[in-house]
């Protein structure tokens, strides 16, 4: 068995050892959820207070407002009753080191895993690769404010969110923890 398998594996056993929570309630206890980023260095719950049961947490790369996020969050509202979202994208966030055309002609070149350094993203080997890469828009980030913004934004203009549900925009500082409002995005989206 591989070692983060075995891992993984022994912390569940250890944490449903002395689990407790089976009985919580699907809505989310505290009826507001979270659009953010999938980097590691987020966790969520420390950075926004929250324990099993409280809110949803919806992540991916960027923190982006994609169709699939926005269908997690109409849900999240429609089914589970939340009242409040929050776009939380953060500071050195990798979705800022390429574009569109990068990562497809990355992909196109190989499947394998790319690394960078300062000459910018290269690909560790030849092919096989695909050019299904320039059909996805990667919702890559030039601006980080300016990306909580257009979040929200989307998310506010889209047919299926009501105008009712404030939706807030910050931006996570990994250096302090601390979460800094963006002012024009949190006005956005009331």
């Amino acid at each position: 068995m591989n070692s983060v398998l075995n891992e993984v594996l022994m912390a569940n056993r250890d944490y449903a050892s002395e689990f407790d929570k089976g009985d919580l309630p699907m809505p989310p206890g505290r009826r507001f959820a979270i659009l953010t980023c999938m980097d590691a260095r987020l966790d969520p719950a420390k950075f926004a207070g929250l324990t099993e049961g409280d809110a949803h947490v919806i992540r991916n790369a960027g923190g982006r407002a994609s169709d699939d996020a926005i269908r997690s969050l109409v849900i999240s509202y429609k089914l589970l009753g939340t009242r409040e979202w929050f776009v939380i994208h953060h500071t050195d966030c990798g979705m800022e080191t390429f574009t569109n055309d990068i990562m497809s002609d990355l992909l196109s070149s190989s499947l394998k895993t790319a690394s960078v350094d300062a000459d910018g993203w290269h690909d560790c080997c030849e092919g096989p690769g695909s050019h299904e890469g320039r059909y996805i828009n990667w919702l890559t980030i030039k601006n980080q404010a300016q990306s909580v913004l257009e979040d929200v934004v989307r998310i506010k203009s889209h047919p299926l969110v009501p105008t009712e549900i404030p939706v807030y925009g910050y931006i996570y500082d990994v250096r302090s923890g601390r979460l800094l409002e963006v002012p024009e995005a949190s006005a956005a989206g009331r």
